[in-house]
């Protein structure tokens, strides 16, 4: 094997991926027993990242054995190291198959949110069936799932948005895009006849601000090459899938107009465009990128790419710079959500882009992007199902942007392995105590740590500081009210350690509870061996 690692290491990893996938009595594998367990990690079977193995497993049966010398043979060099951090839990997120599966319970339990109508005032979209719902998934490092409706095609409309002004900021720079639109949130509806103080639209997130945006996309190209440019970015952010268009819903937009000729005749009026711009061919190249279509699936990996930075996570290839995607998200932040904005970055506390076909791409920058498909609007033109979905997304999980910041144990992490994130309080709170670090365990209950919890060998904080003589950590944590006979898996409670190290002053703190019937705690009413995991949030 070659492809720029060591035989020897690539021989080691194949051995590893082969073992991961066997059952202890077997000498092999199948071509179905690797597709489970590589796709309950997250990784499909079309990610062009596996593309040359699965396609060499395609020669073998469903059950086929494969042994380890012929997987060695079937495994590409350029597909080793994904598959191994994959079968390892070394992803973004370790056990992903959980992950969707609570993400398709909140996706189940909103799908009985069937307020608001579609978009009416365009044609095409008012016909567009109601109850069409999808969801779909991507992260960082290419984990997906996707459930409902998810290959289901649907204008893009607004969400086209932070992609035209992403593709603008790449040519121009921030400063030159920001001499024609501004930044700030509106307070508006999105597409009111105001401009700001400085008459430039708002921002890039509102129909004056797209506008303006599409003014500076390739300005000296024919409309015909401006448009196929934007269709290639489209196409590298989504790893090599290509969008669609929808030539109804163009036509059906550019009929009915107005309040967007409106709006370019008034940025034309107070002079905010570039010098040369050519009005129609501006509003022209809005309405098509506005009816660009793509399904879910493609539009989680969309969301995934401004996640990971402007790197697709399907190609590795950047699409858009650092300084590009991270000025994307900040005004998606403030301003992707209409006139709900504020409300949703309070709530949510996510970039998100929303649009009136019932489109909404949520980014959990470093973890993963979120799209969700349901034409149904509220008054603000925001999906309604989507805007809910979100909602509780973040009551689930520690994704709000300020989750780090307040004690919400009962929030899943999903970056973190479970039983790694049940060990740890235990071992922090334990460890504290053995140093005598009185501030440190402070921190850790202000954090929502159980002071009683214990690790693997049924040890707690009591254990550890009456082991090492910390008498007035043993003062502090009596204090707190900690469980004072706590039974280790070895029968021995902390006045057993201090006695046995012959801590004199530990042994009298604790001596005064070994008459108490009650002090001495063992098998059932034992203090909790490990932090309990977060329950499941929600029933389907």
């Amino acid at each position: 094997m070659d492809g720029g690692t060591s035989g020897d290491a690539l021989e080691n990893a194949a051995g590893s991926i082969f073992h991961s996938m066997r059952g202890d009595s077997d000498r092999s594998i199948t071509r179905r027993g690797f597709e489970t367990a590589i796709e309950r990690a997250g990784i499909l079977l079309n990610d062009p990242r596996i593309r040359e193995t699965v396609q060499a497993l395609k020669s073998r049966t469903d059950l086929e054995p494969i042994s380890l010398t012929e997987f060695r043979e079937i495994l590409h060099p350029a597909n080793v190291s994904l598959l191994h951090r994959a079968l390892r839990g070394d992803l973004i997120i370790p056990d992903f198959d959980r992950f969707a599966h609570i993400l398709s319970q909140i996706f189940e339990f909103v799908r009985d949110y069937r307020g608001g109508d579609v978009a009416s005032y365009i044609p095409q979209l008012a016909r567009v069936d109601p109850e069409l719902y999808a969801m779909a998934v991507c992260t960082v490092d290419g984990q997906r799932f996707s459930v409902g409706d998810d290959e289901e095609r649907y204008c893009v409309q607004s969400t086209c948005k932070p992609i035209n002004y992403a593709i603008a900021l790449d040519q121009l720079g921030a400063a030159q895009v920001h001499r024609h639109v501004g930044r700030e949130p509106s307070g508006r509806s999105f597409n009111e006849l105001t401009l700001n103080g400085q008459d430039l639209p708002h921002n890039p997130m509102i129909n004056a601000g797209a506008i303006m945006c599409s003014s500076l996309v390739k300005p000296g190209l024919p409309l015909a090459d401006r448009f196929d440019y934007v269709m290639s970015i489209w196409r590298a952010l989504s790893g090599g899938e290509k969008a669609g268009f929808d030539n109804s819903v163009y036509l059906s937009e550019k009929d009915t107009a107005d309040r967007n000729f409106a709006l370019a005749y008034f940025m034309r009026e107070a002079r905010a465009f570039p010098p040369g711009t050519d009005l129609l061919a501006t509003l022209d190249f809005y309405f098509q990128c506005c009816a660009i279509t793509v399904h879910a699936k493609q539009m989680a990996v969309v969301a995934a790419t401004f996640a990971n930075g402007g790197i697709c996570p399907l190609t590795d290839k950047r699409v858009f710079s650092p300084a590009t995607t991270k000025n994307c998200l900040s005004l998606m932040y403030s301003c992707g959500m209409y006139d709900f904005s504020g409300e949703y970055a309070f709530t949510v506390g996510l970039p998100a882009k929303s649009g009136v076909s019932g489109s909404l791409f949520i980014v959990v920058p470093g973890v993963c992007g979120i799209a969700i498909y349901s034409p149904r609007l509220d008054k603000l033109g925001n999906s309604v199902r989507g805007v809910e979905f979100s909602r509780r997304l973040v009551e689930t999980f520690a994704f709000h942007t300020y989750a780090n910041v307040v004690a919400e144990q009962r929030l899943i992490d999903p970056r973190r392995n479970e039983m790694a994130h049940s060990v740890e309080p235990a071992y922090l709170m334990c460890a504290a105590a053995a140093r005598g670090d009185v501030s440190e365990i402070r921190r850790l209950i202000a954090k929502g740590i159980d002071v009683n919890c214990a690790d693997y060998d049924g040890r707690t904080a009591l254990h550890l500081a009456a082991c090492e003589n910390k008498v007035e950590t043993v003062r502090f944590l009596i204090a707190q009210g900690v469980a004072l006979a706590p039974v280790d898996r070895w029968g021995n409670t902390p006045l057993d350690d201090a006695l046995r190290a012959g801590h004199g002053a530990v042994a009298a703190l604790l001596d005064t509870t070994r008459d108490d019937p009650d002090a001495r705690l063992t098998g059932d009413d034992a203090p909790c061996r490990l932090a309990t995991p977060a329950a499941e949030p929600i029933e389907a």
